[in-house]
């Protein structure tokens, strides 16, 4: 079989690998660099897409780097070429159960966290998908079950992607900058349950209005999760204790987007074979991790608060509504994304903007004290400077990082650093 794979970044040389193991030929076509694999004996086309490519060719495999709307996708489509993302290729060759999950935000969490409940409970399994590595760089080894993130851009070109659970945290405006509507995004993030049938399991939030009435075009069992009660039917918190199919796991996590991160992990890694010793022992040594609500420094009646992974209003909403008093940074390269809603956020005392959006986030939040920074030093300088005690001072930027950074990780991690300079320098 002729094999057309979009991308040479790690999705598409992953894609390209297994192919080429499983005997089809393999071209890979990237716009701006063959990132190596000509050297690895890859066919490689780099540059401007033209028709001809798709000649002969009986598979087009994707990488989330083309949106829907790209010329190559296009032209695949109208050609009658048969066109898969990199998730659906590799989950086609899948011969074991797999946990599924998207949303929003928080897939990353409750992927490791399925992960980490099974492989305590002794099970072989690893986090794959767009966690990182991907799925197609681990089909060929011996699993008992997977944990597999799954973003919109992958749900968007499946075909028979079948989890035995599908987790859907939230949903909300993300990535209209790759998705032309927000229905369309929507209907990609449905896609994860659309093989699934009664005897499969869908896991959602209760809490967030997106994903309930995304589950509701389901025919899979639900179970509803909440961080603030436990639902009819579901699971979720109550006085102290996460209540997991009816047993009490106590924990000291107050934050309700942890706890619907624990509870939907907890039933998902259930249901394909955690024991309930590994799942309480998940559940008590949780720690949310770097660039997700990460305490960095508690200084002169100031908490320093790294939610770097904030990429989106939703996300931002949220942690800025979790505070009593702040003072947010926030800023970046917007997503086609209405960024408003941070107008409405009542504890949001002052702000200090950095990067591409911060003319449109000054008018936004133009009712409080809002000063803008030219960079990450410069914005955890002014935002000591506008902090008083009792204040949280959030990173929670509601934007992508790609203006000023590389990526999330970097802008969180260079907030960090400064942040304890800072911090240290003042004593």
């Amino acid at each position: 079989m002729n094999v057309l794979v979009y991308g040479a970044a790690v999705s598409g040389a992953a894609a390209a690998a297994l192919a080429s193991a499983q005997g089809h030929r393999v071209t890979v076509y990237d716009q701006r660099s063959d990132r190596g694999l000509t050297a690895k004996g890859f066919q490689t086309v780099v540059g401007q897409f033209r028709d001809e490519l798709l000649t002969d060719v009986d598979l087009v495999i994707t990488s989330p780097g083309f949106p829907e709307s790209s010329r190559p996708v296009v032209a695949a489509l109208a050609a009658g070429v048969p066109l898969v993302s990199e998730l659906e290729f590799a989950a086609g060759l899948l011969e074991v159960p797999y946990v599924a999950v998207t949303g929003t935000n928080g897939k990353t969490t409750v992927t490791t966290l399925v992960a980490d409940m099974l492989a305590t409970s002794g099970k072989r399994v690893t986090a794959a998908g767009n966690v990182g590595t991907p799925l197609s760089s681990v089909v060929d080894q011996d699993w008992d079950v997977l944990s597999i993130e799954a973003s919109s851009f992958q749900l968007r070109f499946i075909e028979r992607f079948k989890p035995e659970v599908a987790v859907v945290l939230n949903v909300a405006p993300d990535h209209l900058d790759w998705h032309p509507s927000m229905a369309a995004y929507a209907t990609a993030k449905a896609r994860i349950f659309e093989n699934m049938g009664s005897e499969s399991l869908v896991v959602y939030d209760a809490d967030d209005r997106g994903a309930s009435e995304l589950v509701a075009r389901s025919s899979a069992k639900v179970c509803p999760v909440s961080g603030t009660s436990v639902p009819s039917g579901g699971s979720g918190y109550v006085d102290g204790s996460l209540v997991i199919d009816g047993v009490r796991f106590p924990t000291p996590i107050t934050t309700r987007i942890h706890l619907v991160d624990l509870a939907a992990a907890a039933v998902a890694a259930s249901r394909v074979g955690a024991d309930r010793e590994a799942v309480a022992s998940v559940i008590e040594g949780f720690d949310s991790g770097a660039h997700r609500r990460e305490v960095v420094a508690v200084h002169e009646g100031l908490t320093w608060v790294n939610d770097s992974k904030a990429t989106n209003p939703h996300a931002a909403v949220d942690a800025a509504g979790s505070y009593e008093s702040v003072v947010l940074i926030a800023g970046g390269r917007n997503k086609s994304l209405d960024l408003s809603l941070l107008g409405e956020v009542a504890s949001i005392r002052a702000a200090v903007l950095i990067g591409e959006a911060a003319d449109e986030l000054a008018g936004i939040l133009a009712r409080r004290t809002v000063v803008r920074a030219t960079d990450m030093a410069d914005a955890v300088q002014k935002a000591a400077t506008l902090g008083q005690p009792g204040d949280t001072v959030l990173l929670a930027p509601g934007c992508a990082s790609f203006d000023m950074f590389d990526d999330y990780k970097q802008r969180g991690d260079v907030f960090r650093s400064t942040v304890l300079d800072v911090v240290g320098r003042r004593g």
